[in-house]
Order: structure tokens, then sequence, then C-alpha cells
């Protein structure tokens, strides 16, 4: 009984997922493609899968890393460099006769190159910084995504990460859109991809945390001697883990440089990373469908909704006060800590969408019982 109300909570969910992709799609063929619902979305999705793979190390496996925006930065840094068009390289490596790399490599096979670059970095970084506990392990991550942001602006590799200049004319999100033979738009699919390569990943690591691997991490977070004892072998474990996590992340950020339409190393700061832990935190840590949900309301709270808070507002002749530019700053961070004191787990806490489809059909049987 209680295998089939787990199986049926999960096809429900799976139904909702899909429904959602299906309403994207009708929505983006007659919207408007300018309209800020699509740049949330496509952002939202982007940070999404980020913050899921660092909810992967610091929700279920008990590692406290901060570099997620260093191997953002590689993974679009790899992710630019072999996607511009040769004919393009002269344009954007301008001060280095086009550069060293003067090959293409198709989108999905530099997104995954990209994931790649980043757990190889990771696997490197991981074999002495995994050695470290708790604030020694965040320092240390997080200093890492600082030399790798000073390296990647090294006049030195000009030749192939273009120094302090910007990486452009690589594909974008709007190079899914299908054409016509008049280069018009036939079918928009420039927010769905994105949407559906965050969810086939995200998926995976889904499957990760489900599977004997997952509950080797779920086990070394609770008690590492416990884990130990039991025969889980916690450096690689904790290396692998760290790796996968850097992986997606790569991925990630290959996603945001398409978003972004350009790549440059300063934008890539700690801050960054900050946004992404604040969303894995508001979300819930151990929570994937909260990690999800948290991205898409911060992006559009960020990015769309108040924007209105930066610009002077009049009503007939009197101004509405303290309305400016960087008052939506202060707003959103007041709603942080409102949304931080009153959910102290989170919005999900470590509950998943199918555990809220069991948890409404329980008090729905408890509701009928009653009368």
């Amino acid at each position: 009984m209680n295998r089939k109300k787990i199986d049926s909570a999960t096809i429900i969910s799976a139904v909702i997922v899909l429904a959602l992709y299906v309403a994207v799609f009708v929505a983006e063929q007659f919207i408007p493609a300018t309209s800020m619902l699509f740049t949330v979305l496509k952002k939202g999705a982007t940070y999404a899968l980020v913050a899921v793979s660092m909810n992967l190390l610091n929700g279920f496996t008990g590692i406290f890393s901060l570099g997620q925006a260093g191997f953002m930065l590689i993974g679009a840094y790899v992710y630019g460099i072999f996607t511009i068009p040769v004919l393009s390289r002269m344009d954007v490596y301008q001060y280095y006769n086009g550069g060293l790399v003067q090959f293409t490599l198709p989108v999905f096979i530099a997104m995954i190159l990209s994931g790649l670059a980043a757990a190889l970095f990771a696997f490197l970084i991981g074999l002495p910084v995994l050695r470290l506990k708790s604030d020694y392990l965040a320092i240390a991550t997080l200093g890492f995504a600082e030399i790798i942001r000073a390296l990647f602006q090294w006049d030195k590799l000009g030749p192939i990460t273009n120094g302090s200049n910007m990486l452009r004319l690589f594909p974008t999100f709007n190079d899914f859109n299908i054409r016509g033979a008049d280069g018009q738009v036939v079918v928009y699919l420039s927010t769905l991809v994105p949407l559906l390569i965050s969810g086939v990943c995200i998926g995976v690591i889904i499957l990760l945390i489900n599977s004997t691997f997952g509950r080797a991490l779920r086990a070394i977070k609770d008690d590492e001697i416990a884990a130990e004892a039991m025969g889980i072998r916690l450096a690689s474990h904790k290396r692998l883990a760290f790796c996968i996590s850097s992986f997606f992340a790569g991925v990630g950020g290959a996603m945001l440089a398409m978003y972004q339409t350009t790549v440059q190393a300063k934008s890539f700061t700690t801050a960054m990373t900050y946004e992404i832990l604040l969303i894995v935190v508001i979300g819930g840590i151990g929570s994937v469908t909260g990690s999800c949900i948290s991205s898409f309301l911060f992006v559009a709270c960020s990015e769309w909704w108040l924007r209105f808070l930066d610009q002077k507002q009049m009503i007939g002749t009197f101004e509405v006060p303290l309305l400016r530019n960087g008052f939506r700053l202060v707003v959103f961070s007041i709603i942080i800590m409102v949304v931080v004191l009153f959910f102290r787990q989170g919005i999900m806490g470590t509950k998943e969408l199918p555990d809220l489809i069991r948890g409404l059909r329980g008090k729905r049987a408890k509701g009928g019982a009653d009368k």
C-alpha cells in the first residue's frame, strides 16, 4: 500500500512538471519574446540547476562549499571558447590575433565539456581542500573562486580566455528558435530548451540522491564516524560528490553565458555564490524542490516584481518618498529577512513535491474520515 502511494505521488509530480513545460511552450508562442516572464524563466532555470548542485554538497553531504561562482566561471569560459564561430574569432580575439583555438564544437558537446572542465578543477582542488572542515573548507573554496577569477583575466592566457576582454558571438538561447526560409521565427524554443536542460540535469541529480550513493552521502552528513564504520569511504565519496556538484555548476555556467550572451570573469563575483547559497537556504537545505522554487522566486523578485521601487513615482504632484535607485535591494533584503525568520527550515524544509502531494492526500483522507 505504501509503495503504491509513493508511486502515485511521484507520477502526479511528473505530470505537474510536464504540464508546466507544456504551459511554457504555449506561452512562448503567444506572448512577446521581450516579456520579463521569459527572462525570469531563463535565468531561474540556470540558477535552479546551480542551486541544486550546491544543495547536493551543503544539504545532502554536509560539505560547506562556497566555490560555485568559480566553477560556473570555468563552465562559462569553456563554453564560450569552444563555440565561437571560426569566422568571428578574429573579431572577438582582436588583441590576440584570433586566439589559440581555431575550431568550433556543437553546443551540447561544449556544455558537457564545460561540466567536465569544472569537475576536473574540482578534483584537483578537492585533493587538499576536502581535508578541511566546516568554515575552513568554505574559506578555501571561496579563495579558489577568487583565484580562478583573477587567473582567467591574466594577459598571458589571453590567446585562450581573451584576457580581461569579454567573450561574445557564441550561440545563445535565441539560437534554439526555429526559423523559416525568410529568417522569421516559426517556433519559439529559447525559453523551453534551457528549462529542459536544467530539468534533465536536476533529474539526474535526483536519481543520484535516491541511489545507494546518495544514501551514503546522507550517512556521511549525519555521522561521519558511523558512516565510516559501515564501510563508506569518506574521502572518495566526498571527492566524487564535490566533482559531481562542480560538473553541474559548470553546465550552469554555460547556461548563464547563453543567457547573458557575453562572458567576462569580473561578473563571477563572490556575490553570485552568496545568491546561490541564499536560494538554497530560502528553499530548504536538503530539498531539491525548494531550491527550484526559491530560484524562480528569487529571480522574479530581484529582476521583475520589485523593479518599480528603483524609479521615482508620482501621484499627481506628490512624489512617493524613498522610491529611487537602490531602494529595491533594501526591500528585497527585508523580505529575505522575514522569510528566514518565519521559515527557519526554508520554504520546503527537507520535503519534496511528492511529499506535499502525499500530505495533501493524507489531510483529505483524514477530513473525510472525520465527517
